[in-house]
């Protein structure tokens, strides 16, 4: 009677063990398809939007860079290539100001002549985006953040129109900012860019100092540009765990 129920307790704790490693086997082979369930939201690769802010200027007669702030506002669209890196084309119209009058530098061409410019001011720009954290919600998106800073780079061209004259400049734009996911689909980035340009006629003129100066961006003007901007993702890319091509 005793050898019976020690291997009835035998037995028990056999089916309890051979129950566990059931358990643990069958939630193993299902981790792949808990993650697979867990990045079921579409990937986007576009986003689209506009943006507001403020616009300076720095050159001859100032260097400040809150000196004569004006408005300024655009279009903004994205192409990401991943969660840590996008392409960024903005179209931005706004206002460059400035005046020699308080100046402490004197310039030989003006003849002490006080000069004051109003110049309207189109930049479009090409920049490249890295984040320092993969960004975003969503399948691509795995172990991602909803916020991160990133720093931009590009190319582009600056027109301007200071008082009826017009100037063209190759532009550098340099910089940094900050993503935040609003929602899914809608994100919120506010950046800080200085435009290194290759004209000196941003202002409506040219090398006020009388030296004669080489160089694509030596002696020339800038601006400087903090806008605030709201875009929507578009052009989802689905995916599944059995397919993972477009």
């Amino acid at each position: 009677m005793v050898v019976l129920r020690n291997r009835q307790g035998r037995s028990g704790a056999d089916a309890a063990v051979r129950v566990v490693r059931m358990v643990i086997l069958l939630f193993t082979l299902h981790l792949p398809l808990l993650d697979c369930l867990a990045q079921d939201q579409p990937e986007y690769r576009l986003e689209l939007g506009g943006g507001v802010g403020l616009m300076s200027y720095q050159g001859d007669f100032s260097g400040s860079l809150l000196k004569n702030i004006q408005p300024m506002g655009g279009a903004v669209a994205k192409y990401k290539l991943n969660p840590r890196m996008a392409w960024a084309a903005v179209l931005n119209y706004g206002q460059l100001k400035g005046s020699s009058a308080n100046a402490e530098t004197w310039y030989p061409a003006l003849t002490d002549s006080v000069v004051t410019f109003s110049s309207s001011l189109v930049d479009f720009n090409v920049c490249f985006e890295y984040n320092f954290w993969p960004f975003g919600t969503g399948r691509e998106y795995f172990g991602a953040k909803p916020i991160t800073p990133f720093i931009a780079i590009g190319a582009g061209l600056a027109f301007a129109k200071p008082d009826g004259t017009s100037a063209v400049g190759f532009q550098v734009p340099i910089g940094v900012g900050v993503k935040y996911k609003l929602a899914q689909r809608l994100n919120l980035t506010a950046e800080l860019l200085m435009h290194i340009t290759g004209s000196d006629r941003l202002d409506g003129i040219a090398d006020p100092y009388g030296i004669k100066s080489t160089g694509m961006f030596k002696n020339t003007d800038c601006f400087t540009t903090l806008q605030v901007s709201l875009t929507y993702d578009l052009w989802a890319r689905c995916k599944t765990c059995m397919n993972d091509e477009d």
